[in-house]
């Protein structure tokens, strides 16, 4: 049996590395993949057009056996750092590309979604600049037919629309993400819930909502979170909950409310 072995390139293997300074911080953009050679080349060229150009750019590659390889390749004079191996996930993945970013803020880039304009790291240092005290952003994102926007804090406590967007449209400040820890690996399909979960209500961050004309993405039907089933997530959601201290008559409401709503979802799940 042979061992796949890693691959990695970038502007770091040349000794090339990027800094911050007074007028332009350095963003971190995290984007992971799988055997998406589909649509990674749109995604990457999403974020070269970009106006606001003191960013640096880590992809974590799982072991893709398709043509993602060859066209991280192509574009090893644009990518900071990428490796291919094989990980534990989308979560592992995430964690990793935090470890190696060296921006003051980070946002993430999945392979199957882009940035909706050139302008939008533009609105994420702007946003920051505008809100000083702000530990975290979320910008509007297109999903589907919808436009996600705006920032309610108080609903993580009873539903999943506690923010108002995809990981394309979340913003974090390197040294909020050192205060509140990696993603939780033993949650495999809801580990951003947790993590959520454990900045907003347990660390107390402070968030921002972006106002809707400054759209920062789209999210393309079909990534990982839309092959989840329902009940996985469900399952994942009352576990977090219970975990991480909620009120336990809150959390057997939810169960109820929810398994009323989404019976149709529920029985879906089970087949």
């Amino acid at each position: 049996m042979h061992l796949k072995k890693t691959k990695s390139g970038g502007l770091r293997g040349k000794k090339i590395f990027k800094q911050s300074n007074v007028l332009e911080p350095l963003i971190t953009i995290i984007t992971v993949v799988l055997n998406n050679d589909k649509y990674l080349q749109e995604c990457l060229d999403s974020l070269h057009i970009q106006k606001y150009k003191n960013y640096e750019h880590i992809i974590i590659d799982g072991g893709s056996t398709d043509d993602t390889i060859k066209i991280l390749e192509n574009n090893n004079d644009k990518i900071d750092f990428w490796v291919s191996e094989k990980d534990r996930g989308i979560y592992d993945a995430f964690n990793k590309g935090m470890s190696l970013a060296k921006g003051e803020y980070i946002g993430f880039l999945n392979s199957d979604d882009i940035f909706y304009s050139n302008k939008t790291l533009n609105y994420v240092i702007e946003t920051f600049n505008e809100n000083k005290q702000a530990d975290f952003i979320f910008g509007p994102v297109k999903k589907h037919w919808a436009l996600l926007h705006g920032y309610k804090p108080w609903k993580i406590y009873f539903t999943w629309g506690f923010y108002s967007s995809h990981s394309t449209g979340f913003f974090i400040k390197t040294s909020a993400v050192k205060n509140v820890g990696e993603y939780n690996l033993k949650y495999k399909y809801s580990s951003d819930y947790d993590y959520f979960f454990r900045m907003i209500v347990k660390k107390k961050m402070i968030g921002v909502g972006v106002k809707k004309d400054k759209i920062f993405g789209i999210f393309r039907r079909g990534g990982f979170s839309s092959r989840v089933k329902f009940l996985d997530h469900f399952k994942e959601e009352i576990a977090i909950r219970n975990d991480n201290g909620q009120n336990k008559i809150i959390i057997l409401l939810i169960i109820v409310y929810k398994s009323v709503r989404h019976i149709n979802k529920i029985i879906k799940s089970l087949k």
